[in-house]
């Protein structure tokens, strides 16, 4: 089973230190900050890192199980809305939006699907703690 790495480093304290955070296979490396993460500033944060993996996640696992179904789609795209508390510092929600070209299929189905492949997705299973909304939107 393939284990995955990312490093981040973190330098002063919380409020005016700094950091940068990368991945294992150098696709991405970015700055990071107090203001990036819970004051809405420019540049990365955890939280849009996260919100890349699940969205990902979930486009994958939304194309299987449509597969799986019958269903070859000709395209899954996600974008993931991840809304962190600065109160608390608790990621309190995430919500998927996705639009999947998929022909031959009815609007009840590609909802079952989407819904199925939300429980399933490894990410979301890993995110059991947060609160995981879909608005999913078939295109023909």
């Amino acid at each position: 089973m393939p284990t995955k790495k990312a490093n981040a480093v973190w330098k002063g304290d919380l409020k005016s230190g700094n950091g940068t955070m990368k991945v294992g296979s150098g696709a991405y490396e970015g700055a990071f900050s107090f203001a990036t993460r819970f004051e809405d500033k420019d540049g990365s944060n955890p939280e849009e890192l996260i919100g890349a993996a699940h969205a990902g996640c979930f486009s994958m696992a939304f194309s299987n199980e449509l597969d799986k179904a019958g269903f070859t789609p000709d395209s899954v795209e996600t974008e993931a809305e991840v809304t962190i508390d600065p109160g608390s510092a608790s990621i309190t929600t995430i919500k998927l939006i996705t639009k999947g070209h998929v022909p031959n299929i009815d609007e009840a189905k590609f909802q079952e699907i989407a819904e199925a492949a939300k429980k399933g997705c490894p990410v979301s299973k890993a995110l059991t703690g947060v609160d995981i909304h879909l608005d999913a939107t078939l295109i023909h």
